[in-house]
């Protein structure tokens, strides 16, 4: 992944987060790794343990960010969010799976920020 990319999707994950705040969700964690790979955020909407996958893109003439998580990025997602839960003795929760785009037009320095709730089920 070049530099650019790596900021670019530093920077969507920064913004989703203040995004989330403002919403009254409580972030916190962020960029959890695990073995099976990486949990954007999480966050607590009230009662509700929320796994956030954030997806940040430069226009979407290859596809919108949603587009992107298919069936198999949301099979990973599922089986962090239960690893999480496991070793933070959170299985309990209630669970939730969210998704946050943040998409730049060419030419706009001004992202648009889409919030997905309850996007896809485990």
């Amino acid at each position: 992944m070049t530099r650019a990319r790596k900021v670019l999707g530093r920077t969507g994950e920064a913004l989703a987060a203040r995004h989330l705040s403002g919403l009254g969700y409580e972030v916190i964690d962020r960029n959890v790794r695990l073995k099976a790979g990486e949990i954007d955020i999480v966050a607590r909407d009230g009662p509700v343990l929320v796994f956030v996958e954030v997806r940040t893109r430069r226009g979407d003439s290859y596809g919108t960010a949603l587009e992107s998580i298919d069936e198999r990025k949301r099979r990973t997602l599922a089986r962090l969010a239960l690893a999480y839960v496991q070793a933070s003795g959170l299985t309990d929760a209630n669970c939730r799976f969210d998704v946050v785009t943040v998409t730049y037009s060419p030419g706009s320095s001004v992202p648009r920020i889409d919030h997905i709730k309850g996007a896809f089920d485990a």
